[in-house]
């Protein structure tokens, strides 16, 4: 998604053409002169239910987005603002606030007009959002590509975080394999428990998977949850450690979360935020309080 405050009708007229001309080409040609310029912020929340998954974007007026081509129909839910879809057929739909409708399968470019809040509703028990994008969407070679070009390791950032986890580590005499085998145990692992959130599991910058922010998070805000009864949730079994990091873990009416240290950013564009991070000092320290 991107910001494109100078839109016209013209310009939605000459996209409507080129996509009844053109089809799955035309989307790839906007898509990739839509990622070539600064993303616009889109956060996203995660809801999950039994049996279900909600996904909440909220998108600025002014913006054009190009979208993932979605498998199913599935229900949608226009809370606020108003548009123009353009369909896979080149067909375009007026939305305004409130509405309900089946999406078709396919893809659609958007135009927002006043400032949207829009529910996908997919019936799902997973709760892992990179499985459930997999289940439900498919994603553009042009993307994928510029997704991973933002993944590329910033390296004198990682070796300063490497090398403090390794201190982390030998001041408390214990070694990364041990650390590594602790946190793969997956024995107390459960998943998040129902519940609306701005945090995904994703790919990290730092190791492997990371705890991802989706929407902006303020400082002093709540999180997640990192532990239940005992329990280790997602949050805890992913979220990696920073030598100046940007939330701490606390213990709140039993039960451990994560708060945010400093405002934190979500999703731009269809890009995800920043990885949340933590540092394991603390968070050792406060296991140590806990068990006294």
């Amino acid at each position: 998604m991107t910001n494109l405050d100078t839109i016209s009708p013209p310009e939605l007229n000459m996209i409507e053409r080129a996509i009844k001309a053109h089809g799955s080409e035309a989307f790839e040609r906007l898509e990739e002169e839509m990622l070539s310029v600064p993303q616009v912020e889109c956060g996203v929340r995660h809801m999950f239910a039994p049996g279900q998954y909600i996904r909440e974007v909220t998108i600025p007026a002014g913006t054009c987005m190009v979208g993932h081509k979605h498998r199913f129909h599935h229900v949608n839910v226009f809370l606020k603002g108003s548009g123009t879809m353009i369909m896979c057929d080149g067909r375009h739909h007026e939305l305004k606030a409130p509405m309900v409708f089946v999406g078709a399968p396919g893809r659609k470019v958007g135009y927002v007009k006043e400032e949207v809040v829009w529910l996908n509703i997919f019936n799902t028990d997973e709760t892992d959002i990179d499985k459930i994008e997999e289940l439900f969407f498919d994603k553009s070679d042009v993307f994928q590509a510029a997704q991973m070009q933002l993944l590329s390791p910033q390296t004198a950032l990682l070796a300063a975080d490497r090398s403090d986890y390794q201190l982390a580590l030998s001041e408390v005499a214990v070694t990364e394999e041990q650390a590594k085998a602790l946190s793969e145990d997956e024995s107390d692992l459960i998943p998040f428990p129902a519940g609306n959130y701005k945090v995904k599991i994703g790919k990290s910058n730092i190791s492997g998977k990371g705890l991802i922010a989706t929407a902006n998070i303020k400082a002093g805000h709540f999180i997640c949850q990192t532990r239940i009864d005992g329990k280790r949730t997602p949050a805890g079994r992913y979220t990696n450690h920073s030598a100046t990091p940007n939330a701490r873990m606390v213990k709140l009416n039993g039960e451990f979360v994560l708060i945010a240290l400093r405002p934190i950013t979500g999703c731009l564009g269809g890009f995800d935020g920043e990885e949340i991070t933590v540092n394991y000092r603390d968070v050792l320290a406060l296991n140590l309080i806990t068990k006294d």
